[in-house]
């Protein structure tokens, strides 16, 4: 593809995302390069990567549109973002030049506008701070309760893009031999700080017609993903309950973590979810795990009240804490969101206490960063049942090492951790 042509597509692309509000922009840019093979592995990262650059900055590019009088179209955003990086507006006409493959010439009133860009950076002392830092207007207060202080700081790493992050299945091959293999594949990648089980790979790269990865020997998962599912312990011969399993990611960690040994309830309300987690489990070569749908009225989680060692809750939550991954996602949040996820999320965590043994543990996770969603929880969670007491993460630790944080709990974000923004408790049924 020319560069012109790789800016329309980018554009095209932009468009497909906003004509699907309630879909990630990951799974609309595969349907995308699905259907047009013809685009090689070099473009369509070449592509994506002028994609995702625009999605980190919309609201910033927004701003810059309106002062300009421009259409927030995504054609002007790639225009602006390009001028805003310091290309010319002679150089962006030329892009812009309605030839083949190339998007539509520039209107003098779209001249006339970008014009007003040219030599500007992205950033301007003008910008209110929501705007500044790429966020919903009405969760900056929430934000600041969490960061005070560090909150520029914490927020311009959830702006960077995030690596690859691997998790080597160590029911089928050890760390080093995962990356001997994923080497022959032509990528680079380092083993991870925090988790003994993950590496890394810079960018954005397709592994999951590789070799490596349909073997089994390794899966996708987020190092602070990891960690959370190191914090629930699960060990050979437990009974654990993953409650929100979704399509099992760390349930396939669970039962890495048990050796394969016990028992591993996977449990969720969407059964295409679950369906997904099939696939997944026998290609990780895991058969300690059954699947459970949990619908109205289901009498499973009542037979079989007070007999799990471990429990899991992965709750849904807003997805704060994986902006940089999913750009797209911070601007579709709306805050009657939080208020229908608050009473949910005591839901689930009140069902899934019923399972827990005497001396088990709940752990309590979100991928999210707003304290509502996680310390609040925990503190009403534990107003409401008294026969269930913290464990503090440093007691809590399963791994070798220092706890990667000092307090109560896993609080885990990218400027801090290198990881995603994750929370994590450890509750333990003491009655």
């Amino acid at each position: 593809m020319t560069p012109a042509a790789r800016i329309a597509a980018a554009i095209e692309l932009l468009e497909a995302i906003e004509h699907a509000p309630r879909k990630p922009a990951d799974a609309v840019a595969n349907d995308f390069f699905r259907n047009r093979r013809f685009i090689g592995s070099g473009d369509r990262r070449a592509v994506s990567a002028r994609t995702w650059t625009t999605l980190r900055a919309l609201r910033r590019l927004g701003w810059w549109l309106e002062r300009a009088a421009l259409e927030r179209s995504a054609r002007m955003h790639v225009a602006g973002s390009l001028l805003l990086e310091g290309w010319t507006l002679a150089g962006v006409a030329q892009s812009f030049s309605g030839g083949r493959f190339a998007p539509a010439s520039l209107t003098a009133s779209e001249r006339t506008g970008l014009q007003s860009l040219e030599g500007h950076t992205l950033d301007h002392p003008d910008m209110p701070d929501a705007v500044r830092l790429e966020v919903p207007d009405w969760i900056l207060p929430h934000l600041r309760d969490r960061f005070g202080d560090a909150l520029d700081a914490e927020m311009a790493a959830l702006a960077e893009p995030a690596p690859l992050d691997l998790r080597a299945n160590l029911l089928k091959a050890t760390r080093e031999e995962v990356e001997a293999a994923l080497r022959v594949e032509g990528l680079e990648a380092e083993p991870t700080a925090l988790s003994p089980w993950g590496l890394r790979i810079p960018g954005r790269r397709a592994v999951t017609t590789g070799v490596a990865f349909q073997s089994g020997i390794v899966e996708i998962q987020d190092e602070g993903s990891q960690l959370v599912a190191a914090l629930v312990d699960a060990r050979p011969g437990l009974r654990v309950a993953d409650w929100c399993a979704g399509a099992g990611g760390k349930t396939l960690a669970l039962a890495m973590t048990m050796q394969n040994r016990g028992s591993i309830a996977a449990c969720d309300v969407s059964a295409p979810r679950l369906e997904g987690a099939l696939r997944r489990l026998r290609r990780a070569g895991v058969f300690n795990v059954e699947r459970h749908l949990t619908e109205a009225g289901d009498k499973w989680a009542k037979r079989r009240a007070g007999s799990f060692d471990r429990v899991l809750v992965d709750a849904p939550c807003t997805g704060t804490g994986t902006w940089r991954r999913n750009p797209d996602a911070r601007l579709r949040l709306a805050e009657r969101d939080l208020a229908e996820l608050l009473p949910r999320q005591a839901a689930i965590l009140d069902a899934a206490a019923r399972l827990v043994r005497t001396g088990g543990r709940l752990v309590y996770a979100t991928c999210s960063l707003l304290p509502e969603e996680n310390e609040g929880q925990v503190s009403d969670f534990l107003s409401r049942h008294p026969g269930f007491v913290l464990l503090p993460l440093a007691e809590a630790w399963p791994l070798d090492g220092a706890a990667p944080c000092g307090g109560p709990f896993l609080s885990l974000t990218p400027r801090q951790h290198g990881t995603d923004g994750f929370f994590a408790a450890v509750l333990r049924r003491a009655a």
